[in-house]
């Protein structure tokens, strides 16, 4: 019986429950002050409107709560009547959002059913602890032959993609989120282009990725708490999934643009500029957000996470943190872009730091070959470009300049043609194996 009466109480108590009430005392620009009103950091407080607003409280003191709106503040004015929610952000959870898209608080945007009936859970949850994750171990196939065989991906792994602007970020995603082996993809798009998203569903996603994914978007013009809250309701989502028992898929466009908008938090809640005017909440933010992905007793998130490198620099301060906490990266260049070469991956460049967990040494060997083979071209590109490379100075070379169409075909991935894991170290081996 009391089973049965416990949904019943709990309604009850919420009912009765005092209702707490504050003030707007003070807008400015992206934070209000709230006066009256006790509440924790990270509570949801709901202020009346033209239409309500929920807003996160950020930080407090002495005079009040500041408060980040995460709707449009207009029509807001000081004296408008704010009530605490009792909580946190909430977000739902459960089989039923494979093939739907959210926006960055949780809620449908695709015109589908609502989620009501789905169970509730918070968005803050702790990383799995260090000593309790499973070691990666095993291999999963994304569908990209550059990146399956010469930037193996483990099982529980996270990776950056490092690019401008430009350059195929996004598509690399949807053409892995088609190919993948992973059970469930959960793909958040942070501060992308409304424009995009649509094309990005129906054309890169498409209708069998969508059936397997539940897509997070907040767009560019979104609030800023928005934008942050996006990249933790994605995970959330995520370690739903893991903890089901699922192989997951965490796809993260762009892991600059969350730091952008906690920067515009930080600033707004008054913390002082540091790095590029990044406040030290945001190198705080990081670590947080992305020891959240990996592997635990049940499952497993394996989190691609791509990284906007201000004027094609990889050094710039968000991408030179999100390597030293990543377990590898990707790098994509303007030069390989531009000339037409999908995906445009430097996989000189690129590192996966588990590869010799995930791979046989057969594997490694034909990799390394391979590797050999194209820095030893980049040695002597000029060279041949101008007539004066010497046929049988570097053996190497010389192999690189005889197959390379063959590689350069093996490198080159049309959007549509996903390679199954096993076929692709097949194609390696008998590219360069036997030499």
């Amino acid at each position: 019986m009391s089973a049965l009466t416990a949904p019943i109480r709990e309604e009850a108590l919420t009912a009765v429950r005092p209702l707490h009430l504050g003030r707007v005392a003070e807008v400015l620009g992206l934070r209000l002050l709230v006066t009256g009103l006790s509440a924790a950091i990270g509570d949801l407080v709901e202020i009346d409107g033209p239409e309500p607003v929920l807003a996160e409280v950020a930080a407090g003191g002495p005079t009040g709560l500041i408060c980040l709106p995460l709707g449009e503040t207009t029509g807001l004015a000081p004296g408008a009547t704010v009530r605490d929610t009792g909580g946190p952000l909430r977000v739902p959870v459960g089989e039923a959002l494979l093939g739907r898209v959210l926006d960055g608080l949780g809620t449908p945007i695709d015109g589908g059913p609502a989620l009501t009936a789905l169970p509730q859970v918070v968005v803050d949850h702790p990383a799995p602890d260090a000593l309790a994750r499973p070691r990666i171990d095993t291999q999963l196939g994304l569908g990209v032959r550059a990146l399956d065989t010469l930037v193996p991906v483990g099982r529980g792994q996270r990776l950056g993609i490092m690019a401008g602007s430009g350059v195929g970020k996004s598509s690399l995603l949807s053409m892995i989120a088609r190919g993948t082996d992973a059970q469930v993809s959960v793909i958040a798009l942070v501060g992308e282009r409304g424009r995009e998203v649509r094309e990005f569903l129906e054309n890169d996603l498409g209708p069998e990725g969508l059936a397997r994914s539940v897509v997070v978007v907040a767009t560019s013009d979104a609030p800023p708490v928005s934008r942050l809250r996006a990249a933790f309701v994605a995970t959330r989502i995520a370690e739903w999934f893991r903890d089901e028992g699922r192989e997951v898929v965490l796809m993260m466009d762009s892991l600059t643009r969350v730091a952008m908008a906690q920067r515009e938090i930080g600033l707004s809640a008054g913390e002082p500029p540091a790095t590029r005017g990044y406040p030290p909440s945001v190198f705080t933010l990081l670590p947080q957000l992305l020891e959240r992905a990996g592997t635990n007793d049940r499952g497993s998130i394996t989190g691609l996470y791509t990284v906007l490198v201000e004027g094609d620099d990889l050094q710039d301060p968000i991408g030179d943190t999100a390597r030293s906490i990543l377990d590898g990266h990707v790098v994509l260049t303007r030069r390989l872009a531009t000339a037409g070469h999908f995906p445009s991956i430097d996989v000189l460049e690129s590192i996966s730091r588990v590869t010799g967990a995930v791979t046989s040494p057969e594997q490694r060997a034909v990799a390394t070959r391979l590797r050999r083979m194209l820095a030893a071209h980049r040695d002597v590109r000029e060279l041949v470009e101008i007539g004066a490379y010497v046929s049988g100075a570097d053996p190497d070379a010389d192999a690189a300049l005889a197959l390379l169409p063959q590689i350069d075909g093996f490198l080159r991935q049309e959007m549509d043609d996903a390679t199954p894991l096993a076929d692709a170290w097949q194609r390696l081996t008998d590219l360069v194996g036997a030499r």
